[in-house]
């Protein structure tokens, strides 16, 4: 069951930056704590935004392509200094590569994630809204392009169960009929896509997209939540920039495992990431907690 995003409802500025920060920071900090705060966050995120249908798609496909990446890295990478056994190729397994292999199977699951939840904050209209003036074609392509896959999906089933009506993919012997029947469907798709792009670019043209001092309508307002939010973004990503550049994050894997010593200044640096990736379900579970005891008192 999908909750109500109180986030998404802060202006684009605001959201942009937030997944900027996270997604860059995930995917530049490997240390083992980040990343599995990251991790942990952005599946607690995308599964508050996406209900049942995200903890489906992290059992069914996120999962097994963490194990699968776990798995292949020490098959291939054999740098790192304490060998634990050696494979049939003669080739060493060492800990350093294996460990190495969790880290980024965890980095590439929480970028996974944290795109997830960005495609369903992030629409194409604030996109456009923020960079449609600054890169009026390429933001339109980008807006595009992010939106195909859930057009596409949606216009498949709709051509899918229009030629099951009309008794196109009625079952039939032999194994020619249903590849005809998918390349027709196929066909269909191809042209409907082309044609689509073809609309929009001309819907856009029509409209005077891109043109020097056009104006457009804006839903979005900058207020004094917005700027609250902003500010407390910037906060955060300054310091975890300070105590990355202090070396407060530092962590390597090869050829030895070695990271910073645990100290104050670090798990301040590390309470801030934290705040960082949950600040969206933080300002969700304040709106859910306020609208729990506005309706007790009715």
């Amino acid at each position: 069951m999908k909750n109500r995003d109180v986030f998404s409802s802060y202006h684009p500025i605001v959201n942009f930056v937030y997944f900027a920060l996270v997604l860059t920071f995930t995917m530049v900090f490997m240390h083992p704590a980040l990343l599995a705060c990251s991790l942990i966050c952005a599946a607690a995120y995308a599964i508050y935004l996406n209900g049942r249908k995200a903890v489906r798609f992290m059992l069914l496909y996120l999962l097994p392509m963490m194990l699968l990446t776990a798995a292949l890295n020490p098959a291939f990478n054999h740098k790192g200094a304490t060998i634990l056994t050696y494979l049939s190729s003669g080739n060493p397994l060492t800990l350093e590569s294996l460990v190495y292999g969790f880290a980024a199977a965890a980095m590439l699951a929480a970028v996974i994630c944290w795109f997830s939840c960005y495609n369903a904050v992030m629409s194409s209209d604030k996109f456009v809204y923020l960079f449609g003036r600054i890169i009026p074609g390429m933001s339109l392509v980008l807006s595009m392009t992010l939106r195909f896959v859930p057009k596409f999906k949606a216009q498949f089933k709709a051509v899918s169960d229009a030629q099951k009506c009309l008794g196109v993919r009625a079952t039939k012997s032999g194994a020619c009929p249903p590849i005809s029947r998918g390349l027709k469907v196929l066909s269909v798709m191809v042209t409907w896509a082309l044609e689509n792009a073809i609309e929009t670019a001309d819907s856009m043209k029509s409209r005077g997209y891109g043109l020097k001092g056009r104006t457009a309508y804006s839903i979005y307002h900058f207020d004094s939540r917005d700027r609250t939010a902003l500010a407390v973004l910037l906060l955060f990503g300054a310091y975890i920039l300070a105590g990355s550049f202090l070396k407060l994050t530092y962590w390597r894997y090869f050829p030895i495992i070695k990271g910073a010593n645990l100290q104050a200044a670090s798990a301040s640096v590390f309470a801030a990431y934290f705040a960082l990736c949950s600040m969206p379900l933080a300002i969700n579970r304040r709106e859910d907690r306020k609208w729990k005891r506005s309706k007790s008192k009715i």
